[in-house]
């Protein structure tokens, strides 16, 4: 399949549905988190499809290897949120690993997206 777009990239496709599991996982966090893990935690997920779409519309290969990079860490931070929102008893248990199963997917092929890309300028 040719990509025209970043639309057409399975990577920001999972990722979108990935924010979509964040706002409704976090509809639900105590009232006082509003400006904490639930504004953090939406804006770790909606990094990661922004940082895919900004990095393609780069000129060079190497700005969007670099935007992937961005998308990966925001990945990695939201990982880190699931966790603590766990341990805080935010989401249970099965929420959190479902969550966490769907950002190592994403994550997945992000790296799969970086390889494929090469060191190519």
């Amino acid at each position: 399949m040719l990509v025209q777009s970043y639309r057409d990239l399975i990577a920001w496709q999972k990722a979108i549905d990935l924010v979509a599991e964040i706002y409704r996982s976090t509809e639900h966090f105590p009232k006082p988190e509003t400006y904490g893990m639930i504004a953090q935690m939406r804006r770790a997920a909606l990094n990661v499809p922004s940082s895919i779409a900004e990095g393609h519309a780069r000129l060079t290969t190497a700005e969007f290897r670099h935007s992937l990079g961005y998308a990966l860490a925001s990945m990695a931070d939201l990982e880190t949120q699931i966790v603590v929102a766990q341990r805080l008893n935010y989401v249970d248990a099965g929420k959190s690993e479902y969550l966490l199963g769907r950002t190592a997917e994403v994550g997945k092929i992000l790296r799969g997206l970086l390889k494929s890309l090469g060191t190519r300028p």
